[in-house]
């Protein structure tokens, strides 16, 4: 049976793209199928085939489905702002209902896993009434959240596991990503959080200047979690 699994993140700039890229490869190693899914991106940049993001291409080269661009990141927008902001400059407006239209247009089951990379963190707008976090209550995939360790971590990552958990949803586990150089107490803090969230740390990762020395990053992460 095919597993769906959404990446959501503490914050804007947490590594959620690094860490499913490593889940995506992690899977693949296991024998896995695999696809990934960035359903909004902002920040994208103007090619000659059209607007990309970055963190969209690093998941369509990572999955062993080859799928096009379009499908990986049906929604895509230049400006660097929040997803519903940019779609609004655009002329468009973002729906829990669009984003579900083009999820179900995935191959999801022909492959083992779905990996789904969220926008920014887990409460992030589409529109004036709707959040991205309602798309995954809708699709009941199993979550994963990617804790950006810098102060006030422990906070941003408990109110993000509370939501969550009030929606329901299946929390898979978390990471603890360490995404400034010196962090007082970090070690504290990540006893702390492991002691409070009631789901596995699947993996630290350190902080690291040059994102290459991460292309070997794994994830322990099996089906089922």
């Amino acid at each position: 049976m095919s597993q769906t699994y959404f990446i959501t993140g503490t914050d804007t700039e947490v590594g959620k793209t690094t860490i499913s890229v490593a889940i995506l490869k992690q899977l693949a190693l296991q024998g896995e199928t695999t696809i990934g899914f960035k359903p909004i991106a902002s920040g994208c940049v103007v090619t000659e085939n059209g607007l990309r993001s970055d963190d969209a291409l690093q998941l369509q080269h990572a999955a062993t489905q080859e799928l096009a661009y379009e499908l990986v990141n049906p929604f895509a927008y230049e400006p660097a702002i929040a997803p519903h902001i940019a779609a609004d400059l655009a002329g468009e407006q973002l729906s829990v209902d669009q984003i579900i239209a083009a999820f179900k247009q995935l191959p999801i089951n022909e492959v083992d896993c779905t990996i789904i990379e969220g926008a920014g963190g887990w409460l992030v707008p589409l529109n004036a009434k709707q959040n991205l976090s309602d798309v995954a209550a809708e699709l009941d995939p199993k979550v994963i959240v990617v804790v950006g360790c810098r102060l006030g971590c422990i906070n941003h990552a408990m109110l993000t596991i509370e939501s969550i958990l009030n929606r329901g949803l299946h929390l898979a586990g978390w990471v603890a990503n360490a995404v400034v150089p010196e962090q007082p107490n970090l070690e504290e803090n990540i006893k702390t959080l492991q002691q409070r969230i009631p789901a596995p740390m699947l993996a630290r990762v350190d902080f690291q200047k040059d994102p290459a020395n991460l292309a070997s990053l794994k994830i322990p992460i099996s089906r089922p979690v």
